[in-house]
């Protein structure tokens, strides 16, 4: 067949390509063949092409069955900019628009047919294809995000379990099914489903190097760390929510700040929603907030990043929809906040289901997805391992290996552990198993008569969650097997039992437990966070002056550091990283006179001054700030004299107090307030401000706080 020495000829014509993508070469010629086949490859991949060179190579029309309408009309507009016949028939069509395409397709003139599975199995459509087939001939059916078909997938549609119907009528057209994310089980699920006859399996690797992945804790602050990370990376981003309200929320506290943001959700008309994606992906804004119903084939190359406000139901959804960053194979960001409100929310909608299978499976998915945020192990390890493919760990673009948490021997505890999934006859979950472990007295351990057994209690020594840790490590690293039938029993294998007879060790990455700093940390973290704001607005200044992109005169990195360090002299902000000569040159003054006219407006201490513990002078500013309070001024007069912020004269008193200079503490707050602060610092010691303020209540404000500990640190000291 000529077709296979001019592949590459035909790429080129058709697509503009020179070359194919690793795995593209072998599916297209097996599909050449006319041979049934089971494509798995991850988003970005080039899945699409796979059906749609054949489909223009072969005689007679390939019919591709897609979930979605905008899916639909991104394909077809994206395969006619190249000159390829392709159209799709949905319900945004007229009668009049529907009777010219369909005359165009029985007359031969289209090559590429999309289609939605309702639509194609319909009594209506039925007879029309059968027409199809005897005039023009169906030279195969591409059944896109095949996932679809199987209840263990991620997007379960009832309405794709009919596809099997196809294979009935046209028993002797070839079937191809392509998803970007399929399990084992999923695998196996989707050749039965669609009847697929011996198909030729090709999965790609799951592993997408160019994206980073990070997990971050859900805290009150995560709002500004997601406007953080939309003003550090350039180029458009997906935020994706768990709720149309969170969806709405988000948008606009953004545009609020000046972002440029879209919501995309069920609760918009269909009009609404095409408006705004097509407004995203033609840049007109950078950021969509959307609910999970947002993105399936969206073909949007340089999406810069994908944040999760709220955690995802299962590892497949989270894998499709950070994968929309990066398909450009340029470097992206995917990060994901994990709050344990959002478990509740998906356990509610969980419990919506009428069907208890349905509902356990969905339950095993959100528990591997909870595995997953609290992980210790490389995130790609957790992800590919999740679809069956090994990886070896230390990608160098995760969260867990850029800033790794010390690795501890936990051979013992590992044996302990297997020891138990085994005398248990690998029959039970990992909670059941700790619970052996540890001890516990409960009805289903009493049933089995567990207590018994030699690995009852030997665990007391650690925590539930030490023991949890170490269960998802065994899982992560392969050490150990879970059943994937929404039971999540533990079984064994080979690497286990290498594990009990001491031939292989075990490691962990074990969180090391953070104190909370006292003194500068939450207050010198606010401080780096506004001086940043206004490097990065000096950067922008100069950037446009140059008509450059920002990060050509500096990297976020190297301001970050200028923010941090706050370097006084060109030596000292000739050392920051990314600052050669070159641009010691051209902007260390600017630099320079922006971080001193910053530290000078907030009276700031000198550098010194800040690795020291403590100082017993006052500084020049304070003791100015100390005549006018000895003058009568309260707190908002002498800020307003000084030009500067009440919050800066504030920290000058509680200076001060803690020095042990005349401040009149009971000017400033009533003596029985003083009293029950003084009490809570006993109690809790030198800590920061913010477990004070939540043990104190909402009456009692930063400020008092602040003022008070200072007198309390002074008088300790004396002690």
């Amino acid at each position: 067949m000529a077709q296979y020495s001019n592949l590459e000829q035909a790429l080129k014509y058709y697509f503009g390509y020179d070359n194919f993508r690793p795995g593209q070469r072998q599916i297209i010629e097996g599909a050449l063949q006319n041979r049934d086949l089971l494509v798995v490859m991850p988003t970005g991949g080039g899945k699409s092409l796979c059906f749609q060179l054949p489909a223009l190579l072969k005689k007679g029309i390939s019919i591709v069955v897609s979930p979605l309408i905008a899916l639909m009309q991104d394909q077809v507009e994206a395969l006619r900019d190249n000159g390829i016949a392709a159209t799709f028939l949905n319900s945004s069509l007229n009668p009049y628009q529907t009777r010219s395409r369909e005359e165009a397709i029985v007359n031969g003139k289209v090559k590429l047919l999309y289609v939605a599975p309702e639509r194609l199995l319909s009594d209506r459509f039925l007879p029309f294809l059968d027409l199809v087939h005897h005039q023009v001939g169906i030279s195969a059916f591409a059944i896109d995000e095949a996932h679809c078909v199987s209840e263990w997938g991620h997007d379960f549609r009832p309405e794709y379990r009919q596809l099997k119907s196809l294979r009935k009528r046209y028993p002797d057209i070839p079937t191809l099914a392509l998803t970007a994310t399929a399990t084992d089980r999923v695998r196996n699920d989707i050749i039965q489903q669609l009847a697929l006859k011996q198909p030729t399996v090709h999965v790609a690797s799951f592993n997408r190097p160019n994206l980073y992945y990070e997990v971050r804790p859900k805290t009150k602050s995560a709002y500004a760390e997601l406007l953080e990370i939309i003003r550090e990376n350039e180029g458009s981003g997906i935020i994706y929510c768990l709720t149309r309200k969170k969806v709405d929320e988000i948008t606009l506290k953004l545009e609020h700040d000046k972002i440029s943001a879209l919501s995309y959700h069920a609760g918009l008309t269909d009009e609404e929603r095409s408006k705004n994606q097509t407004r995203f992906i033609r840049d007109d804004v950078r950021i969509m907030v959307a609910t999970i119903a947002f993105g399936m084939g969206i073909n949007k190359p340089d999406v810069r990043f994908v944040i999760h406000y709220d955690i995802s139901r299962n590892l497949e959804s989270y894998y499709q929809e950070s994968g929309r960053a990066g398909r450009d194979g340029e470097p992206s960001r995917c990060t994901l906040f994990f709050g344990y409100g959002d478990i509740k929310t998906i356990e509610f909608l969980i419990n919506q289901r009428s069907d208890s299978q349905e509902q356990m499976i969905a339950k095993q998915q959100l528990r591997q997805m909870i595995d997953y945020a609290e992980g210790t192990d490389c995130r790609r390890t957790i992800q590919i391992g999740y679809f069956g493919e090994r990886f070896p760990g230390s990608c160098g673009n995760c969260d867990n290996c850029r800033h790794p948490k010390p690795m501890q021997d936990w051979t013992i505890e590992a044996m302990k552990f297997l020891s138990c999934v085994a005398r248990c006859k690998e029959r039970f979950g990992m909670l059941h198993i700790i619970d052996v472990l540890r001890g516990a007295k409960n009805q289903k351990i009493n049933q089995n008569e567990h207590h018994k057994l030699s690995t009852y209690g030997i665990g007391k020594d650690r925590s539930l969650d030490e023991w949890r840790m170490l269960g998802r490590s065994l899982l992560h690293q392969g050490l150990v097997e879970q059943t994937n039938d929404g039971y999540s029993v533990l079984r064994l294998n080979a690497l286990s039992w290498e594990v009990m007879r001491r031939q292989r060790t075990v490691s962990i990455a074990v969180p090391v437990v953070q104190k909370i700093t006292p003194e500068y940390g939450t207050e010198k973290a606010a401080e780096v966070e506004v001086l940043m704001q206004r490097l990065r607005s000096l950067r922008k200044q100069l950037a446009d002056e140059q008509s450059v992109p920002p990060y050509v005169i500096f990297q976020d990195s190297t301001l970050k550091l200028m923010a941090q360090v706050q370097p006084q002299t060109k030596v000292e902000f000739s050392k920051l990283s990314g600052v050669g000569s070159h641009k010691l040159a051209q902007y260390g003054d600017k630099f320079l006179a922006e971080i001193r006219a910053y530290r000078t407006e907030q009276g700031l201490l000198t550098l010194e001054d800040y690795s020291t513990p403590f100082v017993n002078s006052p500084s020049e500013t304070e003791l100015y700030t100390l005549q006018l309070h000895q003058q009568g001024f309260n707190v908002q007069e002498i800020a307003q004299k000084r030009n500067i912020r009440p919050t800066t004269i504030i920290r000058h008193l509680s200076d001060l107090v803690e020095k042990n200079q005349p401040v009149d503490l009971n000017q400033l707050i009533p003596l029985e307030r003083q009293q029950k602060i003084w009490q809570v610092l006993d109690t809790l010691g030198d800590i920061s401000l913010n477990p004070i303020k939540e043990y104190l209540g909402e009456s009692y404000s930063y400020d008092e706080i602040r003022l008070v500990r200072g007198k309390w640190r002074g008088q300790t000291r004396k002690k």
